[in-house]
């Protein structure tokens, strides 16, 4: 290793955020740049550990140790070969991925870990400054035609190998633009969209074409679409959103959390939202309904829009401070974080259940109505919610936005055009060839996984390309 002491000698280091008043006058990435020599001495304190659980957490199996060794001894060209070798878009889970690598690091034993997020970010970075990303055409063509109906990180990664294997690949997307959630749903302050752009200019000199606006199913029939490829992916992603059944859903100003950070995706590519359709925080007072990740971009969003007051709701109950003693390394600790956006203002309260929304006589919503919950193990060790008596309150409000996940797959449109078999979750079915019920129609990541992680997408992309490849090659 770089250094087998270094894990003493230094301690965790990691990306430091612009001020908070700087950062909310804009939607650049929160983060400030970070110096080599702090990201070399990160490398440094990775360990000689033996069983590298970093990466077994991996879903990629990036070999992480690798690369911090490589850093550790200023190898940057050689460091960024190892991480594409594993991994298509380091700069997509160096800016998204909750590092469930980091999670497992057997430093976190008894220290903290290596920052491992921050060191795999810096590697492609210094890569694209160096010039050392370059686009990798096949050296021979095989005639064969894959269609990827989706251009989120799946469908993306699953182009490039596909592409690399010799194949002409042609990926649809609906929308105006390439990229998917990280495109129309992610905020800019998280992953400017310019990181996106360098990257589908690489895939584009590969050979890989890209068609947006063609929503398949809508203006282009499913068969219409099987019939003109070899294969056809699908990576649509989970896109079903989970809805809020309770009375006064129906009230203006409630929008689920894509319509509103989708918007302000535009707004900041230089697009015009009509007046009539545009959902803004500016002086409002927001309740954001759930606490994950979608629900912090809202949060974040809407005090970059200057809103009067955000609150948000998450049902379940306040993670601890540490691992608690049935959450044990190398699990992924479930403890209690703050994101960038919680870091910049707003309140949350944990344990609270929507009842319902009410509105003024204009049908707008003016308050929403809640109780807070408590959760007990029953005897087989599930957890039950009960509301506490009498812990209903009201809160007023101006702007609802519901961030509580995903069901599965858009119903209807593709989906039913193929006639293919979902799951009991509403996730596309796929046997362990990544094939749908249809032959020769794979699906990826969420789209059949499920709402996952972004380092998730990818792997299920490569294998997709690794089994559509393998498809192909028996066909005549």
């Amino acid at each position: 290793m770089g250094d087998v002491e270094g894990f003493l000698k230094y301690e965790r280091e990691e990306l430091h955020g612009r001020p908070v008043t700087e950062r909310l006058s804009d939607y650049h990435d929160v983060y400030e740049p970070v110096d080599e020599l702090i990201v070399m001495r990160q490398g440094a304190r990775c360990m000689d550990c033996g069983i590298p659980y970093c990466h077994v957490a991996c879903p990629l199996g990036n070999y992480i140790p690798g690369w911090n060794d490589l850093v550790a001894e200023g190898d940057w060209e050689r460091a960024l070969v190892q991480l594409h070798r594993d991994n298509n878009f380091p700069e997509f889970t160096g800016h998204l991925c909750p590092a469930i690598c980091e999670g497992s690091c057997s430093l976190g034993l008894n220290f903290e870990p290596v920052a491992i997020k921050m060191i795999e970010l810096q590697i492609i970075e210094r890569g694209f400054a160096e010039g050392w990303v370059r686009p990798q055409p096949p050296h021979r063509l095989t005639g064969k035609r894959v269609a990827v109906v989706g251009s989120g990180p799946a469908g993306l990664a699953a182009a490039q190998q596909l592409r690399r294997q010799g194949h002409e690949v042609s990926v649809f997307e609906r929308a105006d633009r390439i990229g998917g959630l990280m495109r129309y749903g992610i905020p800019d302050f998280k992953i400017e969209k310019h990181v996106i752009d360098r990257r589908l200019a690489q895939l584009e000199a590969e050979g890989v074409s890209f068609h947006t606006g063609v929503h398949i199913g809508v203006d282009l029939p499913a068969d219409e679409l099987c019939r003109g490829f070899d294969a056809v992916l699908l990576a649509g992603g989970s896109r079903q959103p989970r809805d809020l059944a309770v009375e006064g859903r129906q009230l203006n100003g409630v929008h689920f959390a894509l319509e509103f950070l989708s918007q302000q995706n535009q707004r900041c590519a230089g697009d015009v939202i009509p007046p009539d359709d545009a959902i803004l925080a500016r002086g409002k007072r927001v309740v954001v309904i759930g606490g994950g990740d979608t629900g912090a971009d809202c949060v974040g969003t809407s005090l970059r829009h200057e809103a009067a007051q955000v609150t948000s709701f998450e049902v379940l109950p306040q993670p601890p401070i540490q691992r608690a003693q049935d959450n044990p390394w190398p699990e992924w600790p479930r403890i209690l974080r703050t994101s960038s956006s919680h870091e910049e203002g707003g309140e949350r309260l944990y344990g609270v259940q929507t009842k319902r929304l009410i509105g003024d006589d204009c049908g707008r919503v003016t308050a929403i109505e809640a109780v807070r919950v408590t959760w007990q193990r029953d005897a087989m060790g599930r957890m039950l919610m009960e509301e506490i008596p009498g812990s209903n309150f009201t809160l007023p409000c101006d702007l609802v936005l519901l961030a509580m996940g995903f069901t599965g797959a858009e119903r209807g449109g593709m989906i039913a055009q193929l006639g293919i078999e979902l799951s009991s979750r509403g996730a596309v079915q796929t046997d362990e060839h990544k094939m749908t019920s249809r032959q020769g129609v794979f699906a990826a990541g969420d789209m059949s996984r499920g709402q996952s992680l972004i380092v998730w997408a990818i792997a299920e992309g490569r294998a997709a390309a690794k089994e559509i490849g393998h498809f192909l090659s028996t066909q005549a």
